[in-house]
């Protein structure tokens, strides 16, 4: 029998923001989690993006707190990115309408003193990037010293972008008597040893099999030769604008970002962003927002820029490029089919990224089917550059597998070799001319 809000025992406050919001049913991860955290005991919550992890752990902690006391924060979040930072300070903000909990969320990018400011004046609740979070503490602008409950979401991707070090540091910091609680889209082998060097013990719930998608994504793909017929398909899929009505495409590079931005914009109706690194934050910030406003058609992001980005009513996420780092699959897709809504994901496959895309069906557990090329989509050559690349790049993945195999290059390689060595062996050599000396 599913559990309503009042059964898990939300605060009353709290139960008036998720009315407000709409939320009538706790999710599976909720349903899992909020009895356990309620607890006391330490949890690793293996949940994919978009089944409700955020309140999984916020509803109890926010329970938790009752109302504002001192000035230091009891509830510490930790996230990986600044756009995941404002992503949650804003659920906590909604989830705290109707409760005087004081709360705010801390990143880098701008300078440390107007964070400071903010939290001048006492704080209950503190979402932050690990690398901001130590620079207020070590200024002696904030203190830790009351923390009792401490999250780390997206644990693989914390460990992914290098922060180990940093969390070592803060579980130094911090008051051993604290109740953790640690959330990830998968628990490989380095989130067990996470769970297991930071936590002396825990309860793991698992909602799904880890790294299986969410189950309302539709999945397909496309075989496509180059990246040139990518950019057609995309063009032509995209010109269905009553199916295709909000579309995240991601790219593995920022050229790609370019690249396809550029041809969207003169060939595809709507409102188009642009997200990757050299973008200035207050621009990645302000995309992301007219994204989840509905004002922007089109995102187009590398992984890294897309943290944070919790958008409902997305239509389609569309890999412009197979994810070399087969997880960043799992949080791709899950941007789409959020809050019980279907979505679709659509994987654009050259000859380089097959082997690839392999690795991902064994990670989710399942075959995606592949599409057609549509006949409104243009294919064209492969260039010889391009080509070049893919059969490196094949070469490179027959060697991981077999590090017997030659590969294509290098026995062309040998037999110019040979060739040379053979004429080398059997050519005459002309005898050297002395050189005579004497008026010409």
């Amino acid at each position: 029998m599913n559990k309503t809000f009042e059964d898990l025992k939300i605060a009353k406050s709290i139960l008036k923001s998720l009315n407000d919001i709409g939320f009538k049913t706790p999710t599976p991860i909720q349903q899992e989690a909020i009895p356990k955290i309620n607890s006391g005991v330490n949890v690793v919550g293996v949940a994919q993006t978009g089944t409700g992890k955020t309140a999984a752990y916020l509803l109890p902690l926010l329970t938790k707190l009752k109302k504002p006391e001192g000035t230091d924060p009891r509830v510490v979040v930790l996230v990986p990115t600044r756009e995941l930072s404002i992503q949650v300070g804003e659920d906590v903000a909604e989830l705290t309408s109707w409760s005087e909990l004081r709360h705010a969320a801390v990143f880098g990018g701008i300078g440390w003193t107007k964070h400071a400011e903010l939290l001048a004046p006492g704080i209950d609740v503190l979402v932050a990037t690990p690398g901001r979070l130590m620079d207020l503490y070590q200024a002696g602008a904030l203190s830790l010293k009351k923390v009792k409950y401490l999250v780390i979401d997206e644990a693989d991707r914390m460990l992914d972008m290098g922060f180990q070090p940093q969390l070592r540091k803060l579980f130094e910091i911090l008051p051993s008597k604290r109740q953790n609680l640690l959330f990830s889209a998968t628990f490989s082998e380095a989130i067990e040893k996470l769970a297991e060097e930071f936590l002396d013990f825990y309860d793991k719930l698992e909602v799904a099999p880890s790294a299986t998608p969410v189950q309302e994504v539709n999945q397909v793909a496309y075989k496509v030769p180059n990246y040139r017929t990518k950019l057609n398909l995309i063009k032509y899929l995209l010109a269905d604008e009553e199916t295709f009505s909000r579309i995240i495409i991601f790219v593995k590079t920022k050229e790609h970002a370019d690249g396809v931005f550029k041809v969207i914009q003169r060939k595809v109706e709507g409102e188009k962003r642009i997200l990757h690194s050299n973008k200035g934050q207050n621009a990645r910030i302000n995309a992301i927002q007219a994204f989840k406003n509905g004002e922007v058609r089109i995102l187009i992001t590398t992984d890294v820029s897309a943290r944070g980005l919790d958008a409902s009513m997305v239509s389609h996420v569309i890999n412009f490029d197979v994810p070399p780092n087969y997880e960043d699959y799992v949080h791709r897709i899950g941007r789409t089919a959020r809050a019980g809504n279907r979505g679709d994901a659509i994987t654009l496959i050259d000859a380089s990224e097959e082997w690839h895309w392999k690795k991902i069906e064994e990670l989710v557990r399942m075959e995606i089917p592949l599409q057609e090329m549509p006949e409104g989509a243009e294919i064209v050559d492969t260039e010889f550059d391009e080509r070049q690349q893919q059969l490196r790049e094949i070469d490179r993945q027959r060697k991981i597998d077999d590090p017997s195999y030659q590969g294509a290059f290098h026995q062309k390689k040998r037999k110019i070799q040979s060739k040379r060595s053979f004429e080398d062996k059997f050519k005459r050599t002309k005898p050297k001319q002395k050189k005579q000396k004497g008026r010409r």
